[in-house]
C-alpha cells in the first residue's frame, strides 16, 4: 500500500476510476482510494478496484447506470456532505473520467456551497480504452483531424445533433450511452451529409476484460446494435478513424503487470 499521502478531515475526492479495469486507474487515483473512509462509488467500478479501499472504509454504491434504479444526483449531494460532517476523507469514485458525462460540475458547485474542500483526480475515459484494446486511432493524420464526444443520453431523453458539428468526415465522433439511440443517430449523421459507407465501431464494456467489437457501416449501425443485444454500456465511434479497429482475442493478448 501506498503511504505518506495526507487527506484532510472534511475532504471530497472526486477520483476517476476508468472503465472498469484496475490497470487503468491512475497512481493518483489508487492513493486516494488508499486512504478513503467513506467511498461513494458507481454502478461501473468493478469489484477488484473496490477491493483497493481499506476493509474499513463505508461503501456505499450510488449507482448511475443506464436507465437502472440508481440513488438521485441530489441524494448523492447530501450523502456526501453528510459524510464529511463526520470529518471523513470521501472518495467519491466515478466509472471513466469525471470530466467526460459525469456529472462532476454538479458536485463540485454542491460542494462549494456548503463550505467543503474538495480536488479532482482525472481518468482514463471510456474511448481512449477502446482505442488501446481494439488498437484503432481516435485521430490519424490525413484521415482524422478533430474529435468530439457527444452523448446519447440527455436529461429530458432526448439528443440533439447539429449537423455543423457532425457533418465533418474528419472528425471522429465517440458517442456514449447511445446504444437505445442509435436508429435515430445514424439517419441525422446520415441527412447531416455523413456517407452510407462511413466506418463504424461499436464496442461493449470497453477496457474490460469481456468487452466485445462489432464493426461495419454507418448504414448498418441500427442493425449491428439490435442483433448484438448489447447488456453492458455501449461506445459508438463514426469516422474513418474506426476503420482501424482490430477484433483483437482478449483471452490470448491481455498481459498483466504485477
Amino acid at each position: 500500500m501506498l503511504r505518506n499521502v495526507f487527506f484532510p478531515k472534511g475532504f471530497v475526492t472526486l477520483v476517476g476510476a476508468g472503465p472498469g479495469d484496475v490497470d487503468h486507474m491512475t497512481l493518483g487515483a489508487l492513493k486516494a482510494l488508499q486512504t478513503a473512509q467513506a467511498l461513494l462509488y458507481d454502478a461501473l467500478v468493478s469489484e477488484d478496484i473496490l477491493a483497493l479501499a481499506p476493509a474499513r472504509c463505508v461503501k456505499i454504491c450510488v449507482g448511475k447506470r443506464g436507465d437502472r434504479l440508481s440513488i438521485s444526483q441530489s441524494n448523492t449531494n447530501a450523502l456526501m456532505v453528510k459524510l464529511v460532517e463526520r470529518g471523513l476523507h470521501v472518495v467519491r469514485l466515478k466509472g471513466g473520467d469525471p470530466s467526460v458525462f459525469g456529472r462532476v460540475e454538479e458536485e463540485r458547485q454542491y460542494l462549494e456551497a456548503h463550505g467543503i474542500r474538495h480536488k479532482t483526480l482525472p481518468g482514463v475515459t471510456a474511448a481512449s480504452a477502446a482505442a488501446a484494446q481494439f488498437q484503432f486511432p481516435l485521430t490519424h493524420r490525413g484521415e482524422a483531424r478533430a474529435l468530439t464526444f457527444l452523448t446519447g443520453r440527455t436529461k429530458d431523453g432526448d439528443i440533439d445533433l447539429r449537423a455543423e458539428g457532425v457533418s465533418d468526415p474528419m472528425t471522429s465522433l465517440v458517442f456514449y450511452m447511445s446504444s437505445h439511440n442509435v436508429a435515430h443517430i445514424a439517419e441525422t449523421l446520415t441527412n447531416a451529409g455523413r456517407t452510407a459507407d462511413t466506418p463504424v465501431a461499436i464496442v461493449e464494456n470497453a477496457g474490460r476484460p469481456q468487452a466485445q467489437l462489432r464493426t461495419g457501416r454507418l448504414a448498418e449501425l441500427a442493425l449491428l446494435v439490435k442483433a448484438a443485444a448489447f447488456a453492458g454500456p455501449v461506445l459508438l465511434g463514426v469516422g474513418a478513424a474506426f476503420a482501424y479497429a482490430r477484433d483483437i482475442d482478449l483471452t490470448v493478448s491481455t498481459v498483466r503487470y504485477a
